[in-house]
């Protein structure tokens, strides 16, 4: 008897989807949608505090996935929907409520700029996926973009800043956030980074970073962030600039005449 060959997608249905990656996107999903709801309703800290908690489970998704070998197209398509809504329309929203609605018409484009910009930067990512190194980001992360807006409402928050300085700060804050993550910048990639083999004084520092955190979470969250910022044009600056294509160059060169 011959045996029904059945078409490659029909397969990938019956086989189903990977309950614990999946499950642990959805949690950050559902934390994003929180920040939202904590923004509607004033509650602004909250609202930040959740972006980061969904910042951590968007790094344990695809850590778990990696590790138990369940990778799939679905996983990666799901996780990039709900990192759209978790870092671009809940920062969206948090920035607009909290600190650029007395700017009117100008506020919520601005808010939408780092929308778009954000969606800009996970569409790249995911086309050029196979093309870049995995120890450098094209750009800054969009996770990394909420979190240091996150970051930015904890040290408001801590130092009490209110009115038009709080106001302008945060509209050149989001703006400069937007066009990092469309930009060409190189920014050291962290996935995996944790499980990799690391110097003894890597974890010196890494105990003393939490000990910083531990005392002035406010300062020390809005420091980190800003320094892994600043890193992007320092780093595209130092590092090596590839060399063309054989190719490449032979188009480039310029035909002698005999």
């Amino acid at each position: 008897m011959k045996k029904l060959i059945m078409p490659k997608a029909r397969l990938e249905r019956r086989r189903g989807i990977s309950l614990l990656p999946n499950l642990l996107t959805t949690c950050g999903l559902y934390a994003g949608f929180y920040s939202i709801i904590s923004s509607v309703n004033g509650n602004f800290f909250h609202a930040a505090v959740a972006i980061v908690i969904s910042g951590v489970f968007d790094g344990l998704d695809g850590r778990i996935a990696r590790i138990t070998r369940t990778t799939s197209l679905f996983g990666i398509e799901y996780d990039s929907l709900s990192d759209l809504v978790a870092f671009g329309v809940a920062p969206a929203v948090l920035v607009y409520l909290w600190a650029l609605q007395p700017f009117g018409r100008l506020g919520w484009v601005i808010g939408f700029l780092f929308l778009a910009c954000g969606a800009l930067r996970l569409a790249r990512f995911n086309a050029n996926v196979s093309d870049q190194d995995p120890k450098y980001f094209q750009g800054l992360s969009i996770p990394a973009g909420a979190g240091m807006i996150a970051a930015t409402v904890f040290l408001f928050d801590y130092l009490n800043l209110e009115g038009s300085i709080k106001q302008w700060a945060v509209l050149i804050t989001v703006i400069i956030l937007s066009f990092l993550m469309v930009s060409n910048l190189k920014y050291i990639s962290l996935k995996g980074e944790l499980v990799k083999k690391k110097p003894f004084n890597s974890l010196v520092v890494t105990i003393l970073m939490l000990a910083m955190i531990s005392v002035q979470p406010q300062v020390t969250l809005y420091v980190i962030g800003l320094v892994y910022i600043i890193s992007g044009p320092v780093l595209t600056v130092l590092l090596p600039k590839p060399l063309p294509d054989e190719d490449e160059a032979e188009l480039e060169t310029p035909a002698v005449k005999l």
